[in-house]
């Protein structure tokens, strides 16, 4: 166990992060003399410092440089130091005017989050559409494309909606497709994968074939971590001076580009987490290499149980984690409203 920080320890901890998340450069202790009028000596600081540094709260580039927080310092910094900072007034009541200002469009409110995010946070930003556990059916529809070809529009409940061509045996008529496609509509509606299985419906070809496919896309999205992927800020993360190795950004970048990666990573860390619960992880937390100069924040918003998705940043360690923090959660509520107020039967 380590011993208990003083509170003098823990002020200087806290300054020596937001002066280097400033200045992106190793704080000294004239520095913080200087900056923050502190009634303590220099060679009082160094002292304290160098304690911090021996406890592995921070750490020294280079013999005559300053210091810098590590991994375990902003670990200290963000459980129990940080600020729980709330958006100024101004910025909350702009941001929300521009969600409610938006049409009732899912698409334009993910997108628009995540650029609110990634501007605010000037970090990258990860939004991903709400989502399900459970499939739950609630409109089809049967477009005669060519010949024996239909398009098939399946939308579930929440606002996903899932295609596929299907290759029937025999040609039809969109007449047919149409009244197929309104009886299956009026025994599927709000129904599971399993409650349709249940049903007993009586269907001429291609009834059975349709039914089929629907079941088998109502699956293939059970099977799913998250919904459809939005990012923004890319730029913002490759400027910062952590990242002028662009092999370095590329391959924490991968993490938010390549789905399976981005599905492992949400699996293991946010989903699961009550609504609202923000999840720091910083420096990959031993577990993701690509991530280990950089910090990611997330939440969860929706309704428990019935739709969720997920938005959060990724930036360097070397961020401004309460008002970040704040913003995220902030963002993630107004998604929380609009999926209740305008998703949700």
């Amino acid at each position: 166990m380590k011993p208990e920080l003083t509170e003098r320890q823990k002020l200087l901890l806290s300054l020596v992060v937001h002066e280097h998340t400033r200045t992106a450069q190793p704080v000294g202790s004239k520095t913080l003399v200087e900056q923050f009028a502190l009634p303590i000596s220099s060679a009082t600081i160094r002292n304290e410092m160098t304690v911090l540094t021996e406890l592995g709260y921070l750490r020294q580039p280079h013999t005559s440089a300053g210091r810098v927080p590590t991994e375990e310092g902003y670990r200290f910094f963000v459980s129990n130091l940080a600020q729980q900072t709330t958006l100024p007034a101004p910025m909350r009541n702009t941001i929300a005017h521009q969600f409610y200002q938006a049409r009732q469009d899912l698409d334009e409110w993910l997108r628009l989050a995540a650029s609110v995010l990634a501007n605010q946070s000037q970090a990258a930003s990860i939004v991903t559409a709400p989502h399900t556990e459970k499939a739950v059916f609630k409109h089809l529809e049967l477009i005669s494309t060519r010949a024996a070809q239909v398009l098939m529009v399946l939308v579930l409940v929440g606002g996903e909606i899932r295609q596929q061509i299907l290759s029937l045996d025999d040609a039809a008529t969109q007449e047919s497709l149409s009244e197929l496609a309104g009886r299956i509509n009026s025994r599927c509606a709000n129904c599971s994968v399993e409650q349709i299985n249940s049903l007993e419906m009586a269907l001429d070809p291609p009834g059975p074939q349709v039914l089929e496919a629907v079941r088998q896309q109502m699956r293939l999205s059970q099977k799913l971590v998250t919904g459809e992927i939005y990012l923004d800020g890319v730029t913002n993360v490759l400027a910062e001076p952590e990242f002028a190795d662009t092999e370095q950004a590329r391959s924490a970048l991968s993490l938010l580009e390549e789905r399976s990666k981005l599905d492992d990573l949400l699996s293991r860390t946010i989903l699961g987490n009550e609504i609202g619960g923000v999840q720091v992880l910083i420096g990959g937390e031993g577990t993701w290499q690509e991530l280990r100069q950089c910090s990611v924040i997330l939440t969860r918003y929706g309704i428990p149980d019935q739709l969720t998705g997920t938005v959060g940043v990724l930036g360097p360690m070397r961020m401004p984690y309460g008002r970040t923090i704040s913003t995220v959660r902030f963002v993630a509520g107004l998604l929380s409203d609009l999926v209740a107020e305008n998703l949700i039967e």
